[in-house]
């Protein structure tokens, strides 16, 4: 990955990623690699130079590789603790979520900040080299609740949330199944979802959410973790959005 634009021609890798490529990879002269930089194209190079200041190369051909998905899909989390909030944010770039903004709720356990989004966006660049994908998905700056349900979205707008028991509860949740028809609607350019903590949403935020315009989405009777939940949703969005917006046969 490469943070400056690419263009063909002559081009110096630096940093982390060329002392990853020089020092883990062992790359050589006369190697063949691909090179990305987040706009969506890819590039063939020949490496032409290894040394202590980054890696040279010839960039020869450009080409433009589109793996996104058909809509564009946000998540907003509460942030687990620790090694857990990188793994989610690995599985996120590899389903292809395009932004993902941490969102402090009023029973959120970690507490993020700058270095919080600093350290997930390196995450976000190891997982796009392992997949392939070649847009980077976003990290937004950490957010407030309030910020985030109250926004003018322009989007279908989800959050994990069990319905209680009483079916004339105006609180009640829906399954993901049951929104199938709405979600596959070609309309349909943008979701939002919204996932909490651990500890779940309390009773104000949810009517705070509804009052919005959000949709509460049961994820069925076993209570899962807060990636487990994002996870869940993200795939399951995934696998039923079509894969382009061509006419079905």
């Amino acid at each position: 990955f490469s943070s400056e634009a690419l263009s063909l021609g002559p081009f110096c890798l630096q940093g982390a990623e060329a002392h990853h490529l020089s020092h883990v990879m062992r790359t050589k002269v006369g190697d063949e690699v691909v090179l990305f930089d987040g706009s969506g194209d890819e590039f063939d190079a020949r490496v032409t130079e290894v040394g202590r200041k980054g890696v040279q190369f010839v960039v020869t051909d450009q080409r433009s590789i589109d793996r996104e998905l058909t809509r564009s899909l946000e998540l907003a989390v509460s942030l687990p603790r620790g090694d857990r909030s990188e793994w989610l944010t690995q599985k996120l770039v590899e389903l292809g979520v395009s932004l993902l903004t941490p969102w402090q709720t009023t029973r959120s356990v970690a507490v993020p900040n700058a270095k919080t989004v600093q350290r997930l966006d390196r995450q976000v660049i190891e997982a796009s080299k392992q997949c392939g994908r070649n847009r980077l998905m976003r990290i937004g700056p950490p957010v407030s609740f309030c910020d985030v349900v109250s926004a003018d979205h322009h989007a279908v707008r989800l959050f994990a949330h069990p319905g209680p028991p009483d079916p004339n509860s105006s609180a009640r949740a829906t399954s993901l199944v049951r929104l199938s028809d709405r979600l596959r609607d070609r309309s349909i350019r943008h979701v939002v979802v919204g996932v909490g903590p651990e500890g779940g949403f309390t009773d104000e935020e949810v009517r705070q959410a509804q009052q919005h315009g959000w949709q509460a989405v049961d994820l069925g009777p076993r209570v899962l973790r807060t990636e487990t939940a994002a996870m869940a949703i993200a795939a399951w969005l995934m696998l039923n959005w079509p894969e382009s917006d061509e006419v079905e046969s």
